[in-house]
């Protein structure tokens, strides 16, 4: 993760980003969370979070939300097993980068929201099966100081693409605020 957010920070300095408006889904909305929490806010004005995981993934005695380490297990074997069947059964590819070296799937981001200082928005589906609402989305917002959220009734974890329109508007409404 810090190497990615590390990789992201050069390049924004190599471009001279300013005042951009950082958007993740998923896995990304923590490589967002960690950005600012890791390198500010100097470059960023704004964040979005869509479906994201943050604040913790797996479950835990404290994160009695999350899902069980045994789901991202059992992912894992199944890769090793048959990789070409897994990516049928997972058409979403390897479920957030767990197969890569390094990779912590249970990365706690709490921490990390609470410094972050400026405006953002978490958008969530009330039916996302992949990161629940209520171990993300809710949890996130209440721990970001200046997290809003807004809930998309009946939106699944590809909301982004589903319901693009709204989001899109969501997004540019959000941008304009």
């Amino acid at each position: 993760m810090d190497a990615f957010v590390d990789d992201l920070q050069e390049l924004f300095e190599h471009l001279n980003v300013k005042d951009a408006m950082m958007v993740g889904h998923s896995h990304g909305g923590g490589e967002v969370t960690r950005f600012l929490s890791k390198h500010g806010t100097s470059r960023v004005k704004k964040a979005v979070l869509i479906g994201a995981v943050p604040p913790l993934m797996v479950k835990t005695s404290e994160n009695t939300e999350g899902i069980d380490i045994s789901v991202f297990d059992s992912f894992r074997h199944a890769m090793y097993k048959d990789r070409a069947q897994f990516f049928l059964d997972v058409a979403s590819g390897p479920f957030f980068g767990f197969n890569r070296p390094g990779a912590n799937k249970s990365e706690d981001f709490t921490e990390d929201l609470r410094k972050v200082n400026i405006p953002v928005l978490v958008l969530h589906g009330d039916d996302d099966q992949v990161v629940p609402i209520q171990a993300a989305g809710s949890k996130s917002a209440k721990l970001l100081p200046q997290g809003k959220v807004k809930v998309y009734s009946g939106g699944s974890h590809a909301m982004h693409n589903i319901n693009f329109d709204e989001v899109n508007q969501d997004l540019l409404q959000f941008l304009q605020s």
